[in-house]
């Protein structure tokens, strides 16, 4: 928590982080004083951190709680359509400090915890983050340090168990428990197909309250906890098999006790099918029941009319992981409330939208169709049926055209036979986007090319955003104030105002301000590396960063060449000229993926000898970044000089990362790739360090074939790097332990990493070059953050309502707890997002 604010700085004071008012100051002490008093229960001089996080997350939440009951209040009334999004993968980040900002307490809540004079910044940091997406489960932490033995230099896994202390943000809701059903068999009468003979686990639901930006609305998050439905079988305990009498239990809450971690790679496993089809079995029961509540669910002389449906409910597929929901949803229509095939499917198409979020084949999933039978026999015939249906219409269309068929089809033939989800999620769905454009192109014209053929309506795009209010005024105070009173404060709600920045770029007391808050933030960092990594950080080095998932594709092998590189020019010329800098790399593999894990450990062997050569000294140091996450992310991209987005230009569907260095006053270097491409829109590619291939130039060299020995032979620096991987020169205890590193750069490489290098390694010096220049770096900088207002998740979501969605977004701001009901500043007519 930051200190209050000086007499100086209160002049400069913007409304953007909260007013300080004395009522709202005495009474957060209050609150304070109270909830720590209930929580410990003791003398406050042994208050542990903990205790005061707890104590001043309780109090910031009392001005949430009926901020949350009034919107729900409001929704039930107005019964408007409501949007569910289905995500099985998310990383919300710490929930304090942000729920502080959005309800304008911020500065308030510093001016009061100072008052109360907890310690330092103890209590914020006490704060797990959420790491899972739909259920209450832990997700894998990854540890890897960089300065320990080499044998020690791998990636390790912990389950991260963030509810171990319990979390004051949530509310479980037990009285919504919900069954949902496994295995079992199907028996088909003349009534219609029943699922029976079935294993039950129960879904207990724990909402989390999301508020929105100082309009008194807070929406839900929904995370679901798997329950047996006995603790134990009394009967087995009573013959004495105290195994059995527990086992059903084990084995029910085994879907939610650890995330199954491997995300953008495919794995067929029964627990992983398990996992998604429970959150989307609870997520539909529960969307179900809650249309029925509603005025537009209300019930005709038959039963239920669910005509109005897709009026009243819309459901995005965050990428395939829900897509089971489709056929729970006909499963439901037409076994239980007994609509007719037709009308439930033109119901299900209507609700349903899907997101496509990659184009690697090894990533999309592909179902056996028998652990899908035995896991889910009614889903597997719906499937089937939902498949023939949609092959007799492609059939009809095009007569005899066998290839097409089977292209189309939602079933793969050959060897196993898997179901292909990706297909099934175009085919249930009205509406398919990628998010970039480059990539939701290639969505169209290669990768479901054949689909778009046939309804290309239904194809669109909708680019990722971020949102300003954690990754600008929580993550770079300093900065977001700068730009505020440059601007003025409205541009946190709309971001394209960051465009009034261009009139600045000439301004050299802008000019110096910007550069001032950008050293605070690097210096600020160093302390932290030097702290945890026992680094000497040179502050004003170039803080070169790449974070984020270690994947073959996203090609931290290229930036570890780089290095390597530059480590080899500075031995042989140290008297030469060099611009000195920090290289951190951060971020985790899939516990499977074994490339992923080796690039790690080489990443970490070569950090090893670059930072303990006295020829190199302060020139150049690597880190890489243990158990990279929300938090951490929040540390490094403020203080970030250079962004590398380095994937294969195809490869990368948006990037996100790249959106939060930019506005964040980092340079990007980077392929024409994901979103770097409308980032070299927005901001001209003249201010941007763009390098390498371009779609069709990889097109075209795997056309050719790619001849990774042919690099290897025409450029020495890239030689003289392979050969030393290759000779253990970074690891000489086990001098093969990078053999399968090289084999796969020569051999094996879809990513063409030694393609690029060449062209990477003299954009990099223009990277340089430039950087010797604070004052034309530092324009640079300012021409990127005005550029950046596109890429707010407020642009985005206001796409997916008006496009996708069918409703028009609100500026609706509800009254506070403490104003009657009925002085909304603006009412909100039905259709409106919830």
């Amino acid at each position: 928590m930051s200190r209050p604010l000086s007499d100086q700085e209160r002049r400069k004071q913007i409304s953007i982080r909260g007013i300080v008012g004395a009522e709202s100051v005495a009474e957060l002490k209050r609150g304070f004083n109270r909830h720590l008093h209930f929580t410990l229960v003791k003398d406050r001089n042994v208050a542990t951190p903990r205790d005061y996080y707890f104590a001043l997350a309780h109090t910031v939440r009392d001005h949430l709680v009926g901020r949350w009951i009034r919107t729900q209040q409001y929704y039930y009334e107005k019964d408007p359509k409501r949007i569910y999004y289905l995500s099985l993968e998310f990383y919300m980040g710490r929930t304090l400090q942000n729920t502080m900002i959005n309800l304008g307490l911020q500065n308030a809540c510093d001016k009061a915890i100072y008052q109360v004079s907890i310690p330092g910044s103890e209590a914020p940091g006490q704060e797990g983050s959420v790491l899972s997406g739909s259920w209450r489960c832990p997700r894998f932490t990854t540890l890897s340090p960089g300065l320990s033995p080499l044998p020690s230099l791998w990636q390790v896994e912990e389950a991260d168990d963030w509810l171990r202390h319990g979390n004051p943000w949530e509310k479980a809701r037990p009285e919504y428990m919900l069954p949902v059903h496994f295995y079992g068999r199907v028996e088909h009468a003349a009534t219609g197909a029943k699922w029976v003979d079935t294993q039950v686990v129960l879904a207990l639901p724990y909402d989390t309250p999301v508020p929105g930006y100082l309009n008194n609305t807070v929406n839900t998050m929904r995370l679901w906890s798997a329950r047996a439905p006995n603790d134990f079988n009394l009967r087995d305990f009573n013959v004495g098999d105290y195994i059995q009498a527990v086992l059903d239990r084990n084995l029910a809450e085994n879907i939610s006790r650890v995330l199954y971690p491997n995300d953008n790679f495919f794995e067929g496993k029964e627990l992983r099918l398990k996992q998604e089809y429970f959150v989307v079995a609870a997520t539909l029961q529960d969307i179900i029941r809650r249309f029925k509540a509603s005025k537009f669910g209300s019930t005709d002389s038959v039963g239920i009319v669910f005509d109005s449906f897709p009026d009243q409910v819309a459901i995005q597929l965050n990428d395939t992981h829900p897509a089971m929901a489709i056929p729970e949803l006909m499963r439901i229509f037409v076994d239980i409330e007994k609509l007719p095939w037709n009308k439930a499917w033109d119901i299900t198409k209507r609700t349903f939208a899907y997101t496509n979020h990659t184009v690697l084949p090894e990533a999309l999933e592909r179902w056996p169709v028998d652990l899908v039978e035995k896991l889910l026999p009614r889903h597997l015939q719906i499937i089937y049926e939902i498949n023939q249906r949609h092959l007799d219409h492609i059939a009809f269309l095009f007569p005899n055209d066998v290839d097409r068929l089977q292209r189309m089809s939602l079933i793969e033939e050959g060897g196993t036979k898997r179901i292909n989800m990706a297909h099934l999620c175009i085919v249930g769905s009205h509406a398919v986007n990628g998010v970039a454009k480059i990539h939701s192109e290639i969505v169209k014209t290669q990768v479901f090319e054949d689909f778009a053929a046939l309804e290309p309506e239904k194809f669109q795009n909708k680019t990722n955003g971020i949102t300003p209010r954690r990754w600008l005024l929580l993550c770079n105070p300093g900065l977001a104030e700068l730009i505020a009173e440059k601007i003025g404060e409205d541009y946190v709600r709309d971001l394209s105002q960051l465009t009034k920045l261009h009139g600045c770029v000439d301004d050299d007391l802008f000019i110096r301000e910007v550069a001032k808050v950008k050293q605070e933030n690097k210096v600020k960092f160093a302390l932290y590396l030097e702290k945890e990594y026992k680094v000497k950080i040179n502050p004003s080095s170039m803080f070169d960063v790449h974070v984020k998932r270690i994947h073959e594709y996203k090609r931290q092998l290229m930036n570890c060449l780089h290095i390597i590189t530059m480590y080899n020019r500075i031995r042989k010329d140290p008297a030469k000229l060099f611009v000195p800098r920090t290289v951190i790399i951060g971020g985790k593999a899939a516990p499977g993926y074994h490339m992923a894990k080796m690039i790690i450990k080489l990443i970490n062997a070569v950090a090893q000898v670059v930072n303990n050569d006295p020829i190199v000294g302060s020139k150049l140091k690597v880190i890489f970044l243990e158990n990279y996450r929300v938090s951490l992310a929040e540390k490094v991209i403020p203080a970030t000089d250079l962004s590398e987005q380095i994937s294969t230009a195809g490869t990368e569907a948006s990037g996100t990362g790249n959106m939060k260095f930019m506005l964040n006053g980092a340079l990007t270097i980077g392929t024409m790739d994901g979103a770097n491409v409308e980032m070299a829109e927005e901001a001209g590619e003249e201010n941007l360090f763009i390098f390498g291939m371009r779609v069709e130039d990889v097109t075209e060299l795997d056309r050719e074939g790619y001849n990774a020995q042919k690099y290897y032979n025409q450029l020495p620096e890239l030689k003289e790097a392979v050969d030393q991987i290759k000779s253990g020169f970074f690891s000489p205890e086990e001098p093969e332990l990078f053999s399968d590193v090289v084999n796969m750069l020569f051999h094996h490489d879809r990513f063409k990493v030694f393609a690029d290098y060449e062209a990477y390694v003299r954009c990099q010096e223009k990277v340089s070059e430039l950087y010797l220049n604070s004052k034309a770096w530092t324009k640079m900088v300012i021409r990127n953050i005005a550029a950046a207002g596109k890429f707010s998740s407020d642009r985005t979501i206001k796409e997916y309502a008006r496009d996708i969605w069918h409703v028009e977004p609100s500026n609706l701001k509800i009254p506070p707890p403490n104003e009657p009901r009925d002085t909304a500043e603006q009412s909100t007519p039905n259709g409106t997002a919830a």
